[in-house]
């Protein structure tokens, strides 16, 4: 079947919003990031393709442990070695990872900043994949790359202690920093949950895998209102999709 850059709606009824954010995610991926460039960025996207056909990655996934198990990844790219190590992984087996596989592909030289850039790309691929599949659509050509390099900005406030990686706290940010928090009210209204905050040591990354997820899911302020619904299932209804297939993806979250 030929692949389109867009998501055809004659096969079935798709959202307006959903179908834009998902094309703007889509292209987003193509475009120069803040730690890796955009021809990177692309081979990340082909690389998050290619995990799932790789016999080694199949092999570990099978095994008690995948440290048990020896070889070479299947990989389609020339990206360096942890960085490839890591798509493999976060795409094949994320249940399992700990601090230890986390420290040790930053160790192998694999920086905290672009592998959070990375793990926003992976997302986006699977989702924009995933979403296509379920709807019997094909999945869509990698993007082009753009010309460009990467920003390479560390926001200043960013800290350790709350996750594997330093994030940036909403009292953290500043006049330099994207408005990660504005629109998107957590705890308290203050801003700045944990799911919110994940990506926040590359800010850009974020935003690029959080626009897509609340037109997908629901917006914060549509999240936290029980008073209507603004899907075709209820909040209800969206919440046991959402913990089934947490539980299936083994998130520990």
């Amino acid at each position: 079947m030929e692949i389109h850059a867009g998501i055809p709606t004659a096969e079935i009824e798709i959202r307006p919003d959903l179908s834009h954010v998902l094309d703007a995610a889509w292209a987003r991926i193509g475009a120069p990031g803040t730690w890796w460039n955009a021809a990177e960025r692309v081979a990340i996207a082909a690389e998050t393709r290619q995990a799932v056909h790789c016999d080694f990655c199949r092999a570990r996934r099978e095994a008690v442990s995948a440290s048990m198990v020896s070889g070479r990844h299947d990989n389609a790219v020339g990206l360096p070695s942890p960085a490839i190590e890591a798509i493999h992984r976060i795409r094949t087996d994320p249940g399992r990872l700990g601090r230890g596989w986390y420290d040790s592909v930053i160790t192998a030289g694999l920086s905290e900043e672009c592998y959070v850039e990375m793990v926003s790309v992976i997302a986006v691929v699977v989702a924009n994949d995933t979403f296509r599949r379920a709807a019997g659509l094909p999945a869509l050509a990698l993007p082009r790359a753009l010309p460009g390099e990467a920003t390479r900005r560390r926001p200043a406030g960013a800290k350790p202690g709350l996750a594997w990686m330093p994030t940036l706290a909403p009292e953290d940010r500043t006049a330099d920093d994207p408005d990660l928090y504005q629109d998107h009210p957590g705890p308290r209204q203050r801003g700045g949950g944990n799911v919110h905050r994940a990506l926040s040591l590359v800010p850009d990354s974020m935003l690029h895998w959080w626009d897509m997820f609340e037109i997908m899911y629901l917006p914060a302020a549509a999240m936290r209102d029980f008073t209507r619904e603004y899907r075709a299932i209820s909040h209800a209804q969206i919440e046991m999709l959402a913990a089934r297939v947490a539980a299936l993806n083994q998130c520990i979250y």
